[in-house]
């Protein structure tokens, strides 16, 4: 059996534009349970890294009731919350998992932490891969030089502090594929929740990339469900 890879979950209950989306229904599961079976089931051993505010006491609870990792730290300083989470458990590597992707590819998360053991330092998604698909590998000991070195108070987007961090050995994962770069498969809008939602029943909760690429290869215009939101999500990034 290969060896499991620990996955770090950053998750909140609150979420602005679909309220408490980690607790839709999604199948058997809500979408946060379907993402740690997901993981479970490929193989990572998942540890769900929550807030330590009121709101996310239903979420923490949870989590706990059914025997899985988890660790509540700073509502807006992710970086310390995953470095947090990394000093409970002892973790050294991982690789982030969104909860808000219920079709993360298993076999390119893999991918992209095995190049830690190629002396790279943190690992970006591709960028011509669908969306949903891929988190990013680091060390604890970069979110440490992260902290100490600048101010991580808000740290959603973590990739943004880190790659200001001198010499270190960034690089992104190529997956360079065309019939997957008009994919848009992670959860925020209410049309990402319906497609997400086809693809669960066509598919099954533990559909692999190359399942997915036939499923749109096939249906050419499904794409077109919640891609218009691409543009709006990413217009939203450009604010931080």
């Amino acid at each position: 059996m290969k060896k499991m890879i620990s996955g770090l979950i950053p998750i909140r209950t609150e979420s602005k534009r679909l309220p408490k989306k980690c607790f839709l229904p999604f199948g058997e599961w809500s979408v946060l349970e379907h993402v740690i079976r997901r993981a479970i089931h490929f193989n990572f051993d998942p540890v769900i890294c929550t807030t330590s505010k009121q709101f996310d006491d239903v979420l923490f609870d949870f989590v706990k009731q059914n025997g899985w990792k988890v660790y509540r730290g700073s509502e807006n300083d992710k970086i310390k919350r995953l470095r947090d989470a990394c000093n409970y458990y002892d973790i050294n590597e991982f690789i982030t998992i969104d909860a808000d992707d219920p079709f993360f590819d298993p076999q390119a998360d893999r991918r992209s932490f095995n190049l830690l053991k190629r002396g790279y330092d943190f690992v970006l998604p591709p960028s011509n891969y669908y969306c949903g698909s891929v988190g990013y590998s680091t060390r604890r000991i970069i979110l440490d030089r992260a902290i100490q070195e600048f101010d991580t108070s808000k740290s959603e987007m973590i990739w943004m502090i880190i790659e200001k961090l001198e010499g270190l050995n960034i690089t992104e994962l190529e997956l360079d594929n065309d019939r997957m770069s008009k994919i848009r498969l992670t959860l925020d809008y209410e049309e990402d929740y319906h497609i997400l939602l086809a693809v669960l029943r066509i598919l099954g909760p533990f559909a692999e990339s190359h399942h997915i690429e036939e499923l749109f290869t096939k249906n050419p215009d499904l794409y077109k469900i919640n891609w218009f939101r691409q543009k709006q999500w990413k217009q939203n990034q450009a604010c931080f």
